[in-house]
C-alpha cells in the first residue's frame, strides 16, 4: 500500500467531526466569554442609554437594537450572560450535591434512610418543577441567589433517584463486595468505588438541568422573582419588551432566541455525552 492509500484509508477511518456538535460547542464558548469577559465584546454601558437612541432597530450601530430608554441591547444581553450564569450554575450545582448525596445515602444504606429519601422525591416529582421553584421563591424572597436556590431545591429529586439507580447498580459488582468482605468501612467504599462508578450519570443529567435551569430561571426572572431593573437578566429583558412586540420584535425576539440557542447547545452537548 503506498502513501496515498494509507492515507485515504486514515479519512476513512477516522470519525468524522459533528458540525452540530461544534456548533454547540462555538455557541456554549461564547456564551462563557460573555459571562467572564463582557468588555472584550462591548463597550457600551448596559445601564445606560441616550433617549434619542430609543426603540430603534437592529443595525450595524446597534446589533441587537435598543429599548425603550435608548440603552443598546446587545450590550444588556452581552452582560445579562454573567447574571443568568450565575443563577444556573448554582442552581446545578445545589441539585447536583445535595440529590448526590441523598442519592448515595439511600442507595448504599438502602432501608428506612431509602424509603425516606425516596418517598421525600416522590413529593417533589410530584410538584411541576416551575411551580415548586415559585412556591420555595415565595418564602425565600426575590433576588437572582434565592431563584437559584430554589430551582436548585426543584431538581434535587432527578439527582437523587439517578444516582440511587446507579449505586444500587455499583454496589452489588464484585470488587465492591470483596472489599466489604475485606473489612473496609463503608465511607471508603462509597469514595474508591461506589463514586466512581455512579458520577458519569450523575455529569450527564447534571449537563440536562443545566438546560432546565436556564430555562427556569429564565421563567423566574420574567415573572419578576429576579434582580430587579435595571439588571439586565435574559427573562427580565424578554419581559420587559412585552409592551413593544407590535413595534419593537427585537426587545423580546433576541433574548429569547439567546436562550434558546444556550438550551439547544447544552441539549446537543448532553446527547453526545450519552451516546459516548
Amino acid at each position: 500500500m503506498n502513501a496515498l492509500q494509507r492515507a485515504t484509508a486514515l479519512r476513512v477511518r477516522l470519525p468524522r467531526p459533528a458540525p452540530g456538535l461544534a456548533l454547540a460547542w462555538a455557541v456554549i464558548t461564547l456564551v462563557l466569554l460573555w459571562a467572564l469577559a463582557p468588555a472584550l465584546f462591548t463597550s457600551a454601558d448596559p445601564l445606560l442609554g441616550d433617549p434619542s437612541d430609543k426603540l430603534l432597530p437592529p443595525s450595524g450601530t446597534h446589533w441587537f437594537g435598543t429599548d425603550s430608554l435608548g440603552r443598546d441591547l446587545y450590550a444588556r444581553v452581552v452582560h445579562g450572560a454573567w447574571l443568568s450564569l450565575n443563577s444556573v450554575l448554582l442552581a446545578v450545582a445545589l441539585a447536583v450535591v445535595t440529590g448526590s448525596l441523598l442519592g448515595l445515602i439511600a442507595g448504599y444504606f438502602r432501608g428506612i434512610a431509602d424509603d425516606i429519601v425516596m418517598r421525600v422525591c416522590d413529593v417533589l416529582l410530584a410538584i411541576p418543577s416551575l411551580l415548586l421553584s415559585m412556591a420555595i421563591i415565595t418564602v425565600l424572597g426575590h433576588g437572582s441567589v434565592k431563584v437559584a436556590v430554589a430551582v436548585g431545591i426543584a431538581g434535587v429529586a432527578s439527582f437523587a433517584r439517578t444516582v440511587r439507580s446507579e449505586v444500587l447498580r455499583v454496589r452489588e459488582a464484585g470488587y465492591v463486595e470483596a472489599a466489604r468482605a475485606a473489612g473496609v468501612g463503608a465511607p471508603t467504599i462509597l469514595v474508591r468505588h461506589i463514586v466512581p462508578g455512579a458520577y458519569r450519570a450523575a455529569l450527564v443529567l447534571a449537563t440536562v438541568e443545566f438546560g432546565t435551569s436556564l430555562l427556569a430561571v429564565a421563567g423566574l426572572s420574567f415573572l419578576g422573582y429576579g434582580e430587579p431593573p435595571p439588571q439586565p437578566e435574559w427573562g427580565a429583558l424578554i419581559s420587559g419588551g412585552r409592551d413593544f412586540l407590535g413595534t419593537a420584535w427585537w426587545l423580546t425576539t433576541i433574548p429569547g432566541l439567546v436562550v434558546v440557542a444556550v438550551v439547544l447547545a447544552v441539549n446537543r452537548i448532553s446527547r453526545s455525552r450519552r451516546q459516548g
